[in-house]
């Protein structure tokens, strides 16, 4: 697979530097824990999806560097879209209202570009998939971000919970987890990935981890770990598929969040929708994606049935809007999903970032990337 040949060589030199943003696989006891898991392979000592072989499959009848009919545009080298913003994206820096942790009845967010957001629900608030970092990657040098954080990570309020789905650079961020450790606040990540907080120097008492399928409950709020179609690993090299990927459902106070994280098409969003729908918010990956590794992230159309399965009344698309992850025109995610929402009345949501939304009254949303296209 060309993906992960080209990964194998740019991490090649990345694991010469012995860099603690490589994180630790789990070991010893954390290791027996994992293995016990129904979605852990023994013989391949990885985790695996639905279909097992999905991941080694992707990319077998296309290559990498084109598109998937072979045309030089669509190549990594001679690509013409525009995949990065010319100039700076509007944003709505006012910062975290003061009442934003008050959501008793309802559910507030705020988009701060690409998966990371904050959720207040039930008077509690999450934030999911936090990456303050200026770049994506173990280097300052890679997959940097378009621009800086619209809320600094220093003016957050205070948070009840940090909910990683997997941990891809773009999704767990070393810096940004440090500078938390020492905050009141729980983590809650999939199996195998608190491994890498522990290292970083986050107590284990405030280190919470599940399978798919389980859930906790804490005073208000309950998070469920559910399915995705996806990989993990910081390295291409070592310790692949050794901690697992997972989607999330929040509820509490009669409201149900979901947030697919990084994920293909397949029918767990049936049957998370099946167990759990009608959610009131999807946040959805709709971004990054390509025919090549459609495996592993929704393609447009993609997007609207997993929504459809999920029963949803509200979709956000996350995954984009601030780093750059694939070849196609970085606003074109936004575009592509309004227009097959329309055949369906579906109700997408595309807040500037930093924008405060509010469920029970979210306001218009302007398609504000069309003023920075072409320019």
């Amino acid at each position: 697979m060309m993906l992960r040949r080209f990964l194998l060589v740019t991490l090649a030199l990345i694991m010469l530097t012995g860099c603690d943003q490589l994180g630790e696989p789990p070991k010893d006891v954390h290791l027996k824990i994992v293995q016990s898991s129904p979605n852990y392979d023994m013989a391949s000592k990885t985790f695996v999806n639905r279909r097992p072989d999905i991941i080694e499959n992707m990319g077998d009848e296309t290559s990498f560097w084109d598109d998937p009919i072979g045309n030089l545009r669509h190549n990594f080298f001679f690509n013409s879209n525009e995949t990065s913003p010319s100039q700076l994206i509007p944003e709505d820096r006012s910062g975290v209202p003061a009442d934003f942790g008050d959501s008793t009845g309802t559910v507030k967010f705020i988009w701060l570009g690409h998966s990371t957001f904050l959720l207040s629900i039930n008077n509690k608030i999450v934030l999911v998939d936090p990456i303050f970092s200026n770049a994506a990657s173990p280097v300052s040098f890679l997959v940097k971000r378009f621009q800086p954080p619209v809320v600094n990570l220093n003016d957050l309020p205070e948070l009840d919970y940090v909910l990683i789905s997997h941990d891809h650079y773009d999704h767990l961020d070393m810096e940004t987890i440090i500078k938390l450790k020492d905050d009141d606040v729980t983590f809650v990540t999939p199996l195998g990935v608190s491994s890498h907080l522990r290292k970083w120097g986050v107590a284990n008492d405030k280190l919470i981890e599940l399978d798919w399928w389980d859930k906790i409950d804490f005073d208000g709020v309950t998070f469920i770990c559910t399915p995705a179609q996806h990989f993990s690993g910081r390295t291409a090299l070592f310790s692949t598929m050794k901690t697992l990927w997972a989607s999330w459902i929040v509820q509490g106070g009669g409201k149900r969040v979901y947030y697919s994280g990084d994920s293909g098409y397949d029918v767990h969003y049936k049957n998370i929708g099946d167990q759990y729908g009608a959610f009131d918010i999807v946040f959805m990956d709709s971004g990054q994606y390509n025919e090549n590794w459609a495996a592993v992230h929704n393609m447009p159309d993609e997007v609207i049935q997993g929504f459809i399965d999920l029963q949803g009344k509200h979709l956000v698309p996350v995954h984009w809007g601030m780093f750059t992850l694939s070849m196609h025109n970085w606003y074109d995610p936004p575009i592509e999903i309004i227009k097959r929402a329309k055949p369906h009345n579906i109700s997408v949501m595309t807040p500037l970032m930093g924008q405060t939304v509010v469920l029970d009254d979210p306001g218009v949303f302007e398609r504000w990337w069309e003023a920075l296209i072409g320019k």
